[in-house]
């Protein structure tokens, strides 16, 4: 979800796990990265039912090993036949958990949450360049995470779970966390308009765009509600900022590429590149649409939206090209993800039942993130299985 909502209460979490370890013990023994104490600075806030959503809860399926990852975002491990060609991870919001399914729909590796007080509402998921790591981010519970994918273990947070600020080791509604190549993190800060960079070995903030709290459109010197920062193969970001749906291409310097508004999007969420140099964006709204533009000409050549019925996306978070042209998107309060063939405009392929939340296999509650997975080869994993 990339809109506010109510937000938790609850103890400091500095800058990394072990600052929780009265809150997760479990944190710790996964090998947390310590950092120096902190006396806190933010605003506790309290903890919602729908925040909480439906606790600590699993598939209770028995998951097969892993493999190693093998492939990269340029050279993809083999791929599946059939409408979506490789596994995905998704950030099951309101199970408070990381589930992959395959594309015959079998889970394949799960991550519940381990303590409801540092891990819960996991908003975005996407892997590390190097396919061994998960960065996590939970907007209502003001924090970011890394998730090593062989151990399924919390090996670093950075913000305060349960509590909002805008110095130095807080956040206000934290969106699209992304482990850069460089080994550094970025992350959206949407109510504190601003877009910071982090050590992730020092846990410290390194630079930022934006100023506090001062929400207008004026990159890199100010942001207005930013909900993405993308990287590109180039180094470069792709930022997106709620009001009045500005898209814009950054290099890693803060200089301006280019800027332009989603034409026909309300609410802009998470703007990705596509194959061919354009933009595919969701837009958060009910009945919800995908738009690909061109930011050259600012003109629509392709978008799917429908009004009403079974294929009516309602708050669409999260729009992917896949490699073979189809269109994967969370429809978050249908709780389903979804491939929609590019040309006929169908929905191929879905995971999760339309409008029935649930934790067991087939169900999801408020997906809200997603990534594929073209760095384990589950194929060659699963045969024969």
């Amino acid at each position: 979800m990339k809109k506010p909502c109510a937000a938790a209460a609850g103890r400091l979490c500095a800058a990394s796990l072990l600052a929780c370890l009265a809150l997760a013990p479990a944190a710790h023994a996964a090998g947390a990265k310590a950092a120096k104490s902190t006396k806190p600075d933010g605003q506790p806030v309290p903890v919602t039912a729908e925040m909480t959503g439906a606790g600590i809860v699993s598939s209770g399926v028995a998951l097969p090993p892993a493999p190693p990852p093998t492939g990269s975002r340029e050279q993809p491990v083999s791929a599946w036949s059939g409408p979506l060609p490789y596994p995905i991870v998704i950030a099951d919001r309101r199970n408070n958990r990381l589930v992959e399914v395959a594309p015959d729909k079998r889970i394949v590796w799960e991550f519940p949450s381990p303590n409801l007080r540092i891990y819960r509402g996991n908003d975005d998921v996407f892997f590390s360049p190097d396919g061994r790591r998960l960065m996590v981010n939970e907007e209502d519970n003001y924090d970011i995470h890394i998730v090593d994918y062989a151990t399924r273990a919390l090996t670093w947070t950075f913000g305060a779970s349960d509590t909002k600020g805008t110095k130095p080791g807080y956040f206000d509604y934290p969106d699209d966390a992304h482990l850069l190549p460089d080994g550094k993190v970025v992350t959206a800060d949407i109510r504190n308009c601003r877009i910071q960079f982090i050590d992730p070995d020092t846990s410290t903030v390194i630079g930022q765009w934006g100023t506090d709290r001062v929400c207008r459109h004026d990159p890199p010197r100010h942001l207005a509600y930013p909900n993405g920062a993308t990287p590109l193969p180039n180094g470069d970001l792709l930022v997106t900022e709620i009001t009045d749906a500005w898209i814009t291409r950054m290099s890693r310097d803060g200089g301006v590429v280019w800027s332009v508004r989603a034409p026909g999007v309300r609410y802009p969420s998470d703007a990705f590149p596509t194959r061919d140099g354009q933009v595919i964006v969701a837009d958060f709204a009910k009945p919800g649409r995908i738009v690909i533009f061109d930011p050259k000409t600012r003109k629509v050549t392709w978008e799917y939206f429908v009004r009403d019925g079974e294929r009516m996306l309602d708050h669409p978070s999260l729009a992917v090209e896949l490699p073979n042209g189809h269109i994967l998107a969370n429809d978050d309060a249908r709780h389903r993800v979804v491939v929609i063939d590019r040309a006929t405009k169908a929905i191929v392929w879905q995971y999760g039942v339309t409008d029935v939340p649930g934790h067991k296999p087939g169900y999801l509650n408020y997906p809200d993130g997603m990534d594929v997975d073209v760095f384990h080869d589950w194929k060659g994993a699963l045969a024969g299985r």
